[in-house]
């Protein structure tokens, strides 16, 4: 699995790509997703965007974000934003990939150093919380003005 840079040769195929019906309920578009990054970036904050490719096929799209936490390490964060992998290729886990490499990516340190990894998740999305729990995520206790909960990823 590799992540590559969002660019003019691959955004259109980036932007097609789609969970499943159920799933869109969960998750906006990785057009809207593109789009938050921008603004977001344009405001100073530290976003990551990748197209995750698996031989050679783009399978999904990833949303991150450092926050160095105002210099205070025990604040400091990686956030997964958002992470899709188009229907057509669920189910071969490529999703836990992902999640691993995003992780080590994480690790690596490319824009800091961070304390955790954090995301969030609706309640009632099964596979998502299945899917952080198995890699080491913990529920915060804390819930998103949204209703989604927090999970976070001690590195």
């Amino acid at each position: 699995m590799e992540f590559r840079e969002i660019t003019w040769d691959n955004y259109i195929e980036c932007i097609e790509l789609q969970v499943t019906e159920e799933q869109k309920r969960f998750i906006s578009s990785n057009q809207h997703a593109l789009a938050e990054a921008y603004i977001a970036s344009k405001e100073g904050q530290v976003i990551i965007t990748f197209a995750i490719y698996k031989e050679e096929k783009m399978v999904g799209f990833l949303m991150m974000y450092y926050d160095d936490g105002n210099g205070n390490f025990d604040h400091s964060s990686y956030g997964v934003f958002k992470i899709m992998i188009d229907g057509r290729y669920q189910g071969k886990g490529y999703g836990k990939e992902a999640m691993i490499k995003a992780i080590e990516f994480s690790r690596a340190s490319l824009y800091g150093e961070a304390k955790v990894v954090e995301l969030t998740y609706k309640p009632e999305n099964q596979a998502a919380k299945n899917l952080y729990s198995s890699l080491g995520f913990v529920e915060t206790g804390n819930a998103h003005p949204s209703g989604e909960v927090y999970a976070e990823f001690v590195l």
